[in-house]
């Protein structure tokens, strides 16, 4: 055992651990350290003459949307001519009301609003519209550039329509087949909305998504309820985006 002496320590023996005084704490800015790390968000929100924050907030959701827009998409390259194939969960959990007045209803009533927006972007684009639910997949519309037909395909699906759970695999296989007939000049895409957590497919959803990068084909995915991983895996292999939408204004931002 190691010899101990109770003789008293030297004032050099000592270490002091303040020595720098309180001004070795702060920062460049004059501000202390632990201060540096958070962002002082209320200073950002300015009111207005009237006294309202309501502008600053907007403009701060603004920068948000801004952000999201150029995050992931320096290597993607957009052709003139779009062809996408918009993929619809329509199983038993796109009834469940956590959005107004239900998630399928929320759904539509976006999608409307997309498909207008979609072909005043991209007049000459086209578009394709499927559904899944009973570990199926349905085709509603066929690639085409008419908005009144895809719109009018939507608003016939109503909460009677939901069943089972969807397949995400037979969703994804259908729609690569009738992007496979677009012409290469133009991108191929797919975009799937969401709401259940689970995939019940026919076999491995691994070389479907070999077959999607192979055909160059881009899968986005908007969730309305959490991150799935092999959900989020496919989006991110194919260069895609992946997002989870909480509410109805969320989804459309998303």
């Amino acid at each position: 055992m190691a010899n101990q002496t109770n003789e008293p320590m030297d004032e050099d023996d000592y270490i002091d651990i303040d020595d720098t005084g309180p001004e070795g704490l702060k920062g460049a800015d004059g501000g202390y350290a632990w201060e540096e790390e958070y962002k002082r968000s209320w200073d950002v929100i300015q009111e207005d003459a009237s006294g309202s924050i309501q502008s600053s907030i907007m403009d701060i959701n603004d920068q948000r949307k801004r952000r999201r827009r150029l995050r992931d998409t320096a290597a993607i390259r957009r052709g003139i001519i779009r062809h996408v194939v918009v993929v619809v969960d329509q199983s038993e959990n796109m009834g469940t009301r956590d959005m107004h007045p239900s998630r399928i209803q929320a759904t539509l009533s976006v999608l409307e609003q997309f498909v207008g927006e979609f072909f005043d972007q991209n007049p000459i684009s086209q578009l394709s519209v499927v559904a899944t639910k009973d570990r199926l997949a349905e085709k509603l519309t066929d690639l085409s550039g008419n908005p009144m037909d895809h719109i009018g395909a939507l608003r016939e699906k109503t909460n009677r329509d939901l069943a089972g759970e969807p397949s995400l695999q037979n969703a994804l296989e259908l729609a690569m087949h009738a992007l496979r007939r677009a012409p290469t000049h133009g991108s191929r895409e797919i975009l799937c909305i969401f709401g259940s957590l689970t995939t019940c497919d026919p076999g491995d959803i691994e070389q479907t998504l070999e077959a999607l990068k192979s055909s160059e084909i881009r899968v986005s995915m908007v969730h309305l309820a959490a991150e799935v991983h092999v959900f989020r895996k496919i989006c991110q292999e194919t260069s895609g985006m992946f997002a989870v939408a909480v509410d109805d204004d969320n989804m459309k931002d998303a």
